[in-house]
């Protein structure tokens, strides 16, 4: 009996959308090669993080409910962001739980939501790609991620099976790069030297690679890298899973 392949719902984030579509394209490949047929519901928009984090929570409800809607219909929703994947897993229920009309589907599509590595390697079973990428790469464990949804290994692991790939770990990988979403906004001097201080651990390792699961993370850093003159190329990890090797590095082309 031939099994039907299980319908995910790919949210691509504001930033992937609006700055790096490539990612969006790279996390579709990849979520086709696992066996899964892949849609991106057009009623999509934020996840509603920057109002939620603002303490707006009216437009942050608004917004939540708006992507409850758009994902109804999917077994799953894939997100290739740590930090959005834990708005909608970890604080969508929370926002909704005094709500009885709406504390159900909130619950609902948090238990089908997940970040896209975790979703590969802990729902689909991939253990290895079938990609090249020759250079020396460092990964930063982006906070959101990390902290609020406890990724650590699955990258590493399945960076590990691309051919041509050494992973040089960084210096305080855990260490928030400074970028905290509007925590940058409301707090430049510092952010600044947090990502200045991230860039040199960067430089440190002598990868020609910088790579993590969380855009925003990496338009930060690939900002200060850039200001600062190094050769490091910023890529998300879909990217280099996925062999998007025909793919300007973020930031790469800019004049400020």
């Amino acid at each position: 009996m031939t099994q039907t392949p299980p319908r995910v719902g790919l949210f691509a984030t504001c930033l992937v959308d609006l700055f790096r579509p490539s990612v969006g394209f790279a996390a579709v490949a990849l979520l086709e090669n696992a066996g899964c047929t892949v849609t991106v519901p057009r009623g999509q928009t934020c996840c509603g993080q920057p109002a939620y984090n603002s303490g707006d929570r009216a437009d942050a409800k608004r917004i939540a409910q708006q992507t409850i809607a758009a994902f109804r219909d999917v077994d799953y929703v894939v997100i290739p962001s740590g930090s959005c994947a834990a708005m909608i897993i970890k604080h969508y229920p929370a926002l909704f739980a005094e709500d009885p009309d709406l504390a159900g589907a909130a619950e609902d599509l948090a238990g089908r939501s997940y970040e896209l590595v975790d979703f590969l390697t802990r729902v689909r079973g991939v253990a290895a790609v079938d990609t090249a990428w020759p250079a020396t790469a460092t990964y930063h464990d982006a906070c959101a991620g990390l902290r609020e949804l406890g990724l650590k290994t699955a990258a590493r692991q399945l960076l590990g099976t691309v051919r041509g790939l050494r992973l040089a770990e960084l210096p305080d990988s855990e260490v928030c790069c400074g970028f905290g979403g509007t925590f940058c906004v409301k707090y430049p001097e510092i952010s600044n030297d947090m990502v200045d201080k991230k860039a040199r651990a960067v430089e440190s390792t002598g990868a020609d690679l910088l790579l993590s699961g969380d855009l925003g993370c990496l338009l930060n850093m690939a900002g200060k890298l850039h200001r600062r003159g190094s050769g490091v190329q910023v890529r998300h990890v879909a990217e280099v899973l996925a062999g998007t090797t025909d793919v300007a590095a973020i930031g790469e082309g800019r004049e400020d």
